[in-house]
């Protein structure tokens, strides 16, 4: 289980002002469950997402992932505690193969045949990408999927995606709804998606909608889906 205790974030503008991004957020994200993050462009729901796999750090509060203090861990420790993450913008490896980043992110040795299942999965012909450097020759559209692909590899507890669907063609992004689907329904994993697109968040077991860096709603689809279909500007959620 995944808990926040009243977790701040503040920045500091040029003029040293404070900035809160976060503001008191307390939440619990409960084992086996896909959780979307949703709420308008600024809300803070990428910081959140940050936070919780260590690339920031909390001005205040606390985070507990299954009853240990991360608070201060690094994203290595947190990772290897079991916190996967796949950037809204994927990084690229320059030298490194797509076969030996899913052979990285599996942490074991696996054959070229077990990579290209990953990439497969995620709707790559793996005989076009297996021996491809993981760099700028790759389309952003195809970064996201292989890195999506070394997350199934990776396999943890909790998998952490910021806005997926960025960046990439209706087909692909049809394709990782299947993907995110599979994930859920064919494993005990918890997934946290951070997203606006309407079909993700119609997947999802709960939704949470962040704004101006506090939690405005929390609940289920069908409890939070059709205020938020009414449209941003018009949403008690927003408000």
């Amino acid at each position: 289980m995944l808990e926040l205790r009243n977790v701040s974030f503040q920045v500091s503008d040029e003029n040293s002002k404070t900035k809160g991004i976060i503001k008191d957020i307390s939440l619990k994200l409960n084992d086996h469950t896909f959780t979307a993050i949703t709420g308008p462009n600024g809300g803070g729901k990428s910081t959140l997402a940050r936070l919780i796999m260590g690339i920031e750090r909390p001005t205040s509060g606390s985070i507990l992932f299954n009853g240990i203090d991360i608070t201060n861990m690094s994203i290595t420790e947190r990772a290897n505690l079991g916190i996967s993450f796949a950037f809204q913008q994927p990084v690229r490896f320059k030298g490194i193969k797509v076969k030996d980043l899913i052979m990285l992110a599996a942490g074991k040795k696996i054959s070229a045949a077990g990579a290209c299942e990953y990439l497969s999965k995620v709707g790559l012909c793996a005989r076009d990408y297996i021996n491809r450097d993981v760099d700028g020759s790759l389309s952003g559209g195809e970064l996201k999927r292989i890195e999506i692909a070394s997350i199934i590899a990776r396999n943890t507890p909790l998998s952490v995606f910021d806005e997926p669907e960025a960046g990439i063609d209706l087909w692909s992004f049809n394709n990782l709804i299947k993907v995110f689907e599979e994930l859920h329904d064919t494993s005990d994993n918890s997934l946290i998606i951070i997203s606006h697109q309407e079909r993700i968040l119609n997947i999802a077991d709960e939704i949470v909608v962040i704004a101006d860096g506090t939690v405005k709603a929390r609940g289920s689809k069908d409890d939070i889906l059709p205020e938020l279909l009414q449209g941003t500007g018009s949403c008690k959620f927003y408000q």
